[in-house]
């Protein structure tokens, strides 16, 4: 602006004090009182008291609304507008079939709505000048590697809180579901593919624990200690914490639950997610939370206090990597600050958020409109299937528009249902061939079978079942095998991203399999697990 300005100007004229009155002026040249000086920075609040109040008094009957359409078990929700929370209230039970309420205290696991809360932790660290931004991991973490040497040397806490070190979505996460430890996963993510560093978004879970790992180690402190400290106690988030142990102590806690049929919800499993923490690992209630919303939109301070250097927490806040190219010219651009989703609403105002997910059983969200000082934050006990992101949007709605516009519930369904849909196995082993062939001998594939990866697999007969043994030394996890086709078997895929049977193909030797020198031709050489083969990693050979 200030160079066109600088070239349309008369020989001779003023190009400082006077531009910037000319620039108000009119066609006849008198400046105009209704035209600004320059483009305001951002959208001015679309929003009051009132619309606010409005859309509070709706949300009782939008949770009610998804409770009675899905039938999950508890929900709890707070809403934070101009540093005071507005609304806060749990709704349902806290285990399907016992009758302890949720309320606004209750206790979720977070899942992923744990990674803003981690980058609002590292910002914290930055303000401090602990670390930068732009501080290579490798300087804070030593013992940090991923396969090409030079991403090793330059990845930086922002480049692995966004996203971008290049690691495959879902990288380290298969190693956490047989049960392997945080440091065991970290030192295997150098064998892990990489696409183009600093050119590519791939959601990595411990991609980003390992970003905010080197943040712990500049602070000289474990990942939950540094939390509790520079965040949860300054704030008073007394229930809050990245120590599934402390989860599990709650009194007033939410039980995970996945589906059971006919809008019925069952407490099957326990996630315990320790091991990416800061990714996934921190459990809260809207209570807590709240507090959290307030300093989000308080840039840093809270309570008249600066917790969080507002330059640092800034930076968490706008885009670092394009995680939704636009379908079309006139579709908008997703983003993906540290820690946030970062986007920009029909009305052109800054939109954060992100959404947590567990496939064993819970499903949170949390957004903010920074611009018009409004929050909100809404946990689920339940598998996903969009309830808490369809009460955030909903809400938004509301205060935008009296009611809803979109059928929230809906859309966000069929969302995750195409999420689910594409997670399925390629090879479907429930159904067997017309006209399978035989398997060999156990001998055959009985044995022990190494892996660099995923460590060592075992094959033995158990009460004349075939099974494979897998997982850390001391918890290891048994897998029965049942016949498929010729020398391929099937097996139950587990934990948080298990989708059904997988398969178990052996190889003989001479087939051009990998195997171990000198492979007896009447062993199979090695074996393929496919569910865990999906980056190349998954082949175990016999030796």
């Amino acid at each position: 602006m200030a160079a066109c300005t600088e070239q349309s100007a008369p020989a001779g004229a003023s190009t400082s004090a006077g531009a910037g009155n000319a620039s108000n002026a009119g066609p006849s040249g008198p400046p105009s009182a209704s035209l600004l000086s320059a483009p305001e920075p951002q959208v001015k609040p679309l929003l009051d008291q009132q619309k606010v109040n409005d859309a509070v008094a709706q949300l009782d009957g939008l949770v009610r609304g998804a409770m009675e359409s899905t039938g999950v078990p508890g929900i709890a929700v707070a809403v934070v507008y101009r540093d005071q929370v507005v609304y806060s209230k749990g709704f349902g039970v806290r285990e399907s079939g016992r009758p302890e309420t949720v309320d606004a205290d209750t206790v979720f696991q977070l899942a992923s709505v744990s990674k803003p809360l981690a980058s609002t932790v590292a910002a914290v660290a930055v303000g401090r000048k602990a670390i930068s931004w732009t501080d290579p991991v490798i300087s804070h973490t030593p013992g940090f590697a991923l396969k090409d040497p030079f991403v090793t040397r330059n990845a930086t806490a922002a480049d692995l809180l966004s996203h971008q070190g290049g690691l495959r979505t879902g990288a380290g996460d298969l190693l956490e579901d047989l049960g392997f430890d945080q440091s065991y996963i970290l030192s295997r993510l150098n064998q892990e593919p990489l696409d183009s560093f600093r050119a590519s978004y791939n959601y990595s879970n411990f991609g980003y624990t390992a970003g905010a790992q080197a943040v712990a180690d500049a602070m000289n402190m474990a990942w939950a200690d540094l939390a509790e400290e520079v965040l949860f106690k300054p704030l008073g988030m007394t229930s809050t914490s990245y120590r599934h142990a402390d989860y599990q102590k709650a009194s007033n806690r939410a039980l995970i639950h996945v589906p059971a049929g006919n809008k019925t919800w069952v407490a099957k499993y326990s996630r315990d997610a320790d091991a990416e923490a800061p990714a996934g690992g921190a459990s809260s209630s809207v209570n807590d939370l709240a507090r959290w919303i307030r300093l989000q939109l308080a840039n840093g301070s809270f309570e008249g206090k600066e917790v969080v250097a507002p330059d640092a927490l800034g930076v968490t806040h706008v885009p670092h990597a394009v995680s939704g190219p636009p379908s079309t010219p006139a579709a908008r651009t997703r983003f993906y600050g540290l820690g946030w989703n970062v986007s920009y609403d029909d009305h052109a105002r800054l939109s954060l958020g992100h959404s947590g997910a567990f496939n064993l059983g819970a499903a949170t969200a949390v957004s903010l409109l920074p611009g018009e000082q409004l929050g909100i934050v809404a946990l689920t006990n339940g598998r996903p299937q969009g309830i808490p992101e369809a009460i955030c949007a909903a809400f938004f709605d509301t205060a935008q528009n009296g009611a809803p516009t979109v059928d929230w519930f809906g859309f966000t369904a069929g969302v995750f249902q195409k999420i689910d849909e594409s997670e399925k196995p390629k090879v479907d082993y429930s159904k067997a061939p017309a006209q399978p062939k035989a398997q060999r001998g156990n001998d055959f594939y009985v044995g022990r079978y190494a892996n660099s990866y995923y460590g060592p697999l075992n094959v033995a007969v158990e009460s004349g079942v075939l099974t494979f043994e897998l997982g850390p030394a001391g918890s290891t996890t048994k897998f029965p095998l049942k016949h498929f086709d010729g020398d391929t078997f099937s097996f139950e895929s587990i934990g948080e991203n298990g989708n059904g049977l997988a398969g178990a193909i052996f190889a003989p030797a001479g087939d051009g399999a990998p195997g171990a020198p000198g492979s007896s031709p009447g062993a199979a050489s090695s074996v393929r697990l496919d569910f865990y083969d999906q980056t190349g990693l998954g082949t175990f050979t016999r030796g």
